[in-house]
C-alpha cells in the first residue's frame, strides 16, 4: 500500500504527537463550525441523515441541498488529496504528502481572515443562509483534504477528522488484546492506545476551539491552522522521500 509512514513510524514517539495534534485541530474546526452555523463539519453520518430527513419534508428540501453541498465538498477534498498523493505516484512522480495539509492550514487561515472581515456574516447568526453554507463547505473541503492525506500517508492506520471508526476500532483492538498474547497483544494495545489518544485529543481540541471561538469568533480558526502546519512540518515535509522509496514500501 502507498504510504509515507511504516507501522513502526506511525507509533513512534516522533510522529504519534502529530496524529493527536491533527485530531485536536479537527475537533477545533468542528467546534467553530458548530458555534458559527449550528452544524458539525465532519459528522458525515449526521449530515447524510439530515439530507434524508430534509429531503422528505416539503418545507426543508432546500436544506437537504445545503447539507449535500457540505458533504460533496468533503468528498472533493479527499479526491484532491488523492490526486496530489496517489495520482502523482501512479504517474511516476513524487507524491506530495505535505501539500494537502499545507493547503488545509492556508485555507483555515484564509477563512479566519475572511470571516473576521464579515465575508460570512455575523459569527453564529447566519445558520442556513448561503454564506453559512459556503463557510461550512470550505471547512468540509479542508477536512476532506486532511483526512485523506493522513490516511494515505499512514497506510490507512490513522484518520483524524471523525471518531466513529476510531471508536469501533478501539473496541475491536481491546477485544483482541483480551484474548491474545505476545506481539499480537502488544500491537493491539498500541492500536487501542492510539484510538484513545485521538478521541481525547479531538475532545480537547473541540473544548479549546469553543473557548477561543467565544472570544475571537472566526479568528479562532487560526488555532487549528497553526496546529496543522506544525504537524505537517514534523511528520510530512520529508523531501528525502521519493517515488522509488515509496514503491519499495508498497
Amino acid at each position: 500500500m502507498l504510504s509515507l509512514h511504516t507501522q513502526d513510524s506511525v507509533f513512534s514517539l516522533r510522529h504519534a504527537p502529530s496524529w493527536l495534534s491533527l485530531a485536536a485541530s479537527a475537533g477545533a474546526v468542528n467546534a467553530v463550525g458548530f458555534i458559527a452555523c449550528s452544524r458539525f463539519v465532519t459528522h458525515v453520518t449526521g449530515t447524510v441523515s439530515r439530507i434524508g430527513i430534509d429531503a422528505g419534508a416539503a418545507t426543508t428540501g432546500a436544506m437537504a441541498l445545503e447539507s449535500a453541498a457540505v458533504l460533496g465538498c468533503l468528498v472533493l477534498g479527499a479526491v484532491t488529496s488523492a490526486v496530489l498523493i496517489d495520482g502523482r505516484y501512479h504517474n511516476g512522480k513524487r507524491p506530495l504528502y505535505a501539500a494537502p495539509l499545507f493547503v488545509v492550514a492556508a485555507l483555515l487561515t484564509l477563512l479566519g481572515v475572511l470571516g473576521s472581515g464579515g465575508a460570512f456574516g455575523a459569527f453564529g447568526a447566519d445558520i442556513d443562509g448561503p454564506r453559512g453554507v459556503a463557510f461550512l463547505s470550505l471547512l468540509a473541503f479542508a477536512m476532506g483534504l486532511q483526512n485523506a492525506a493522513v490516511a494515505t500517508s499512514t497506510g490507512m492506520i490513522v484518520r483524524t477528522t471523525h471518531l466513529t471508526g476510531s471508536t469501533t476500532d478501539l473496541g475491536v483492538h481491546l477485544a483482541t488484546a483480551l484474548h491474545t498474547r505476545g506481539d499480537v497483544r502488544r500491537t493491539a494495545l498500541r492500536h487501542a492506545a492510539l484510538r484513545v489518544g485521538k478521541i481525547t485529543a479531538f475532545t480537547a481540541g473541540a473544548a479549546s476551539g469553543a473557548v477561543i471561538a467565544g472570544a475571537l469568533g472566526f479568528a479562532a480558526l487560526f488555532f487549528p491552522a497553526a496546529i496543522v502546519a506544525g504537524a505537517t512540518v514534523l511528520s510530512f515535509a520529508r523531501t528525502s522521500v521519493v517515488a522509488g522509496e515509496v514503491a519499495a514500501r508498497a
